[in-house]
């Protein structure tokens, strides 16, 4: 039953292969598309271009592999947020939930709408002063979607997903089969002095991979998480780095690097017109199209999932209402219209995708805490039977917390002044948890999964 004492919950009915594309499909958005060029430039080499794809691909999976023996023993709703909180203490799941729900999801699902009305504008001719009302439109109506049963969007992302394989398939297949060019060794002549920067590249892709761990704040959605959430991160991660992986040997394939570099961002259309002639590059560019809207369903369907379990919790203004559950639909509808009432003031108002790029550094700092919450699990818990071991304990999730510290240091080295503003966007958190703590002082929290076990 989905009511229990006149109470709605979550559906819990999404099984592997929704999971499965859910990962997929938040991770797949444009970056395999235009980071060619990107990852190839700073790698200077195609070999080094192959193997900064492998290494991104490599430390994100010790991560998803990592935070898969979390989420096996922590399966509610919420992801990170829920994790910071069980090994941290309330105030640190707040500030890794109050990051998410306020500033870096909704920087990120404004990103991709207002990248597709680009795109689309191109596509169809628009003009530009059309591309803030399609940006809008378009995430409203992604939106809507996920206003309805869980099911609806779990198929959409199911859709989506085989839909921007096909673009990749064919991408692969001609390069593998029709290129005429070695994919590897090929360098690049002109920038050869200041190519090289391997650990730039490596960046690069890392967050061409990003989204991967979005798939658990479904936790109270997914039939026996404990097992499928494991599966759904590790599975998704491998099909990802397979799929970038044989996406850039075909690109290097049929294009030359010297080519690559010169075309920047257009290195991936000019091949597919090359490959199939104008036409092609028009189903290329919906591939694409339909790429990023599968992105943004993912994101859309998983972010709203934090503010509710928050709310749940009595941790945000106006708790009660976003904390709210259709009683037909079983979907935080006033938490997901107040997400999307946020990514529209700021693909309006704000350049959403420096406001995502800020929050890559304070992202990555809560990453690395919840990567060192392995350790701490199994210290608490000497001997316990888990449903899912990281495998090569500890190798995996030291692998992992040296990645994350790579790209904290690097932002760093990069962006002072964005780090500083991170932290004040995490540090604006603290005065709300607190009041809203003193507020519900002495109510008990409410369960957001009353099916799984909550204990740690």
């Amino acid at each position: 039953m989905k009511e229990e004492n006149n109470k709605v919950h979550l559906d819990r009915d999404l099984g592997l292969w929704s999971a499965l594309s859910l990962v997929v499909g938040t991770i797949i958005g444009a970056g395999v598309f235009v980071r060619q060029s990107a990852v190839l430039d700073d790698a200077g080499s195609t070999t080094a271009g192959l193997l900064a794809w492998l290494a991104g691909g490599v430390l994100t999976l010790t991560a998803g592999l990592t935070i898969a023996e979390i989420a096996s023993q922590m399966p509610q709703t919420g992801g990170l947020y829920v994790y910071m909180e069980k090994l941290y203490g309330k105030l640190w799941g707040f500030l890794s939930g109050w990051m998410q729900i306020v500033i870096y999801g909704p920087a990120m699902i404004a990103s991709l709408g207002a990248y597709l009305a680009i795109l689309l504008s191109d596509f169809f001719g628009f003009p530009q002063s059309w591309n803030v009302p399609l940006a809008i439109g378009t995430v409203v109506a992604v939106g809507i979607l996920n206003l309805f049963s869980n099911r609806y969007g779990a198929r959409f992302a199911i859709i989506t997903t085989l839909c921007k394989l096909v673009p990749c398939a064919a991408l692969i297949i001609f390069g593998l089969f029709f290129g005429k060019h070695n994919a590897l060794g090929q360098s690049i002549k002109e920038v050869h002095a200041t190519a090289g920067n391997f650990g730039v590249a490596i960046l690069a892709t890392l967050f061409a991979f990003d989204g991967w761990i979005l798939v658990a704040n479904l936790g109270g959605e997914i039939k026996n998480p404990r097992k499928l959430l494991p599966q759904a991160i590790t599975y998704g991660i491998l099909g990802v780095l397979a799929i970038y992986m044989l996406v850039s040997f075909g690109v290097y394939r049929a294009v030359p690097a010297e080519q690559i570099h010169k075309l920047g961002t257009s290195a991936i259309p000019y091949m597919a017109n090359q490959a199939f002639g104008e036409v092609g590059g028009k189903i290329l560019s919906i591939g694409i199209i339909i790429s990023i809207v599968g992105c943004m369903n993912g994101k859309i369907m998983t972010f709203p999932r934090i503010m509710y379990a928050m709310a749940r919790r009595h941790q945000l203004p106006f708790s009660k209402t976003l904390g709210y559950l259709h009683p037909k639909s079983h979907t935080p509808v006033f938490s997901t219209v107040v997400e999307l009432v946020i990514v529209a003031f700021m693909i309006a108002f704000a350049d959403a995708d420096r406001l995502s790029e800020l929050c890559i550094f304070t992202v990555y700092c809560f990453y690395v805490m919840a990567f060192v919450g392995v350790f701490l699990l199994r210290k608490r818990n000497p001997g316990q039977k888990r449903v899912f071991s990281v495998p090569l304990f500890p190798i995996t999730p030291v692998v992992a917390i040296l990645g994350s510290l790579f790209v904290i240091v690097s932002e760093i080295q990069s962006d002072m002044v964005g780090v500083l503003t991170s932290f004040i966007f995490v540090l604006i958190g603290i005065p709300v948890f607190y009041y809203e703590s003193k507020k519900h002082a002495g109510e008990p929290d409410e369960m957001v999964d009353e099916a799984v076990d909550d204990e740690i």
